[in-house]
């Protein structure tokens, strides 16, 4: 740690009701026009499709979490979000079509989205896990938190699943932090490869929270989130779209986050800092060029903005990232920023072979060779 760190308490919440939300597409699914629009597109995939969002992608954090211990950091349950608390996002309509499916399985949305018996009380968990995220950063219990939270949420609107997502967990948070903790501007960072198009047209038009958001760019799904989205009214200026170009990578974000991010969120002056982390930027998932260590960087800046601007109080939530490995090791490095260590520097892939490689070729060619 630097000289300016000091251990942090981390909260992690992470709770068990979230691994029952298990679709598989060998499963019985309710009859009806979407299921046969479904069956059709997995039909004529030449390789079968398992569902990406599982429940391995949780245990694959914790378990890298108890080989490898970062002080300071806490693992607590989240809880049930109440019916009130997904209505201040969600519409009444919405949520009693979702309660319908509680023990059921079901396809939600043509790109796949589906629920299992135990998906609507995983995904009220992933949303309450989320609130009590924003209460223990909210009220002193710990400097910053991290919900486990799955299914994701940034891709569901007021009205509709989508993209794996049945709640929208960060704006259920940044609500609850509004309506409940006393919080009168919410900035959320999204930095997943995908748009969060959910949390986007929820709070299209809300001056009171900043939506600032990098991903690849569009006809990448879900293919919104172009430059000049920007928001509509009086939230007009308080959403900013950062699309990318495929290899976009480390450098590409930082720069976004330093360059565009800092001032703008100088500019707002938040009262609580939300991030929806997905981990699908990083180079194995195959959508952006990030690394482990980019994620640290990107975590540092948050944290710093956090301590200059609202009192420290910032709450990440889990969104995207499939690749098992870098999703652990890139929550692990969020973590290990978070509890106070010091930001790890990244570099382009292969500048530490070369640099080995160079130690050891050079000294054949120096002036003391035998």
């Amino acid at each position: 740690m630097n000289d300016n760190a000091k251990q942090r308490k981390v909260l992690v919440l992470n709770d068990p009701r979230v691994l029952e939300h298990r679709p598989d597409v060998e499963d019985e699914f309710l009859p009806g026009r979407l299921n046969k629009r479904v069956r059709g597109i997995l039909s004529s995939l030449v390789v079968k499709w398992n569902y990406p969002e599982h429940p391995g992608r949780i245990t694959a954090i914790t378990d890298l979490l108890a080989a490898e211990p970062i002080a300071g950091v806490e693992l607590a349950p989240g809880r049930v979000a109440t019916r009130e608390e997904l209505l201040r996002v969600h519409t009444d309509s919405y949520l009693k079509s979702i309660y319908k499916l509680r023990g059921k399985h079901a396809w939600l949305d043509v790109d796949t989205t589906a629920v299992s018996p135990g998906s609507v009380e995983a995904a009220e968990v992933a949303a309450g896990s989320a609130i009590r995220a924003v209460e223990a950063v909210m009220t002193g219990e710990a400097d910053s938190a991290f919900a486990l939270s799955r299914p994701p949420g940034h891709h569901a609107t007021s009205v509709r699943a989508r993209g794996f997502c049945l709640f929208n967990n960060v704006a259920v948070a940044a609500a609850h932090a509004q309506m409940a903790m006393d919080c009168e501007r919410v900035l959320i960072v999204d930095w997943d490869a995908h748009h969060g198009n959910g949390t986007q047209d929820i709070f299209w038009a809300n001056p009171d929270v900043m939506l600032f958001d990098t991903h690849r760019a569009a006809p990448f799904y879900p293919g919104s989130g172009h430059l000049e989205e920007v928001g509509e009214g009086i939230g007009e200026g308080t959403t900013i779209n950062v699309p990318l170009p495929e290899g976009a990578g480390d450098e590409a974000m930082i720069r976004a986050f330093r360059e565009i991010l800092v001032p703008a969120a100088e500019w707002f002056q938040p009262d609580l800092i939300l991030v929806s982390a997905g981990f699908d930027p990083h180079r194995l998932d195959l959508c952006l060029n990030c690394s482990d260590e980019g994620f640290s960087q990107l975590t540092g800046i948050m944290r710093d903005l956090a301590d200059q601007l609202c009192k420290g109080r910032l709450a990440f939530l889990l969104e995207g990232g499939y690749n098992l490995q870098p999703l652990a090791r890139g929550v692990h490095a969020v973590l290990e920023v978070l509890a106070g260590g010091d930001p790890k520097v990244p570099t382009d892939p292969g500048v530490a072979a070369v640099t080995e490689a160079r130690d050891f070729h050079l000294s054949a060619f120096g002036d003391d060779i035998d």
